[in-house]
């Protein structure tokens, strides 16, 4: 993922930071929960295609 790019990039829902997940290729927005995927390089930010977080994932 080019830094850049996360540099620009917010949660749809609460317009908050993304943290680049680089084993798994995901966003996470810790607030909401929610993992958004990349597919192909490219970030799927829609809420229907995010992953809900595990209470694990959360609290790590």
């Amino acid at each position: 993922m080019d830094k850049k790019l996360l540099s620009i990039l917010a949660c749809p829902l609460c317009k908050g930071d993304l943290r680049f997940d680089r084993e798994k290729q995901e966003l996470i927005c810790r607030p909401d929960g929610l993992a958004f995927p990349i597919r192909d390089g490219v970030p799927v930010m829609l809420e229907s295609e995010a992953r809900t977080l595990t209470t694990d994932e959360r609290l790590s």
